[in-house]
């Protein structure tokens, strides 16, 4: 299996000069295709921070990143838009569906900030609600789903591009522990279904058991845990 993510010796610092705030302290993660990833930490740990850079929405002040053996912390702006919609797929604590746009119309959105807005990607949108138990639902709009099925069409919208790295905000923070788990489920289903690496960041500890490794943080170093 090959690495999906890499995360090497990067460090995040805010400030300057003895005002200075060390966020990340020299942290490294490799993160294989197929791998589903938990990071669990305290409060003001850093694993905010470390989303964003690991999900290229900020830069580190040192250290490198790579999805899919491609360095990415220097590219150009417009370089690394074009990586944020092909190769990285995020799922919020809240499911941030637009409100006016139908569920497969969600999806279609993304294709089309792509610039894949054809029959192909018609035919992904139709294949992923399909398979996140959605068919039904293509043609509602947010307001008619319930709390679950909006994570799910949030899960569908973060696999639409054919991501290879998926990143997870807590996901079931929304969301009761019956259907936190089942949404938790079928990212890790995905996952190993379509071989992409994924990365959640997580308070409930329940759905560890669900993933293949726990990175815990802490005053902005990463180590390994064993799932229990």
């Amino acid at each position: 299996m090959n690495n999906k993510l890499v995360l090497d010796n990067v460090s995040k610092v805010y400030g300057d000069g003895d005002s200075s705030v060390k966020v990340l302290d020299g942290i490294s993660l490799e993160v294989k295709a197929g791998e589903f990833v938990a990071v669990v930490g305290p409060s003001g740990s850093g694993k905010s921070t470390f989303l964003s850079i690991a999900g290229a929405l900020l830069s580190p002040s040192s250290g490198r990143i790579l999805i899919d053996d491609q360095e990415i912390n220097s590219l150009p702006a417009n370089k690394l838009n074009k990586i944020r919609l092909e190769k990285i797929g995020f799922v919020f604590q809240a499911s941030n569906l637009i409100p006016y746009l139908t569920v497969k119309d969600q999806l279609m959105l993304i294709a089309e900030l792509a610039g894949h807005r054809n029959k192909a990607a018609e035919k992904r949108a139709d294949e992923l609600l399909e398979r996140l138990g959605l068919a039904h639902r293509k043609n509602n709009y947010p307001e008619k789903l319930s709390g679950g099925e909006r994570q799910r069409v949030a899960i569908a919208r973060a696999w639409m591009n054919d991501p290879e790295v998926i990143f997870a905000d807590e996901p079931t923070a929304s969301l009761d522990s019956e259907r936190g788990r089942l949404v938790v489920q079928m990212i890790a289903d995905e996952v190993k279904k379509s071989n992409k690496a994924a990365i959640m960041v997580t308070h409930d500890k329940r759905m560890l058991d669900l993933c293949d490794r726990v990175v815990y943080i802490e005053d902005g170093k990463l180590s390994e845990q064993a799932i229990s």
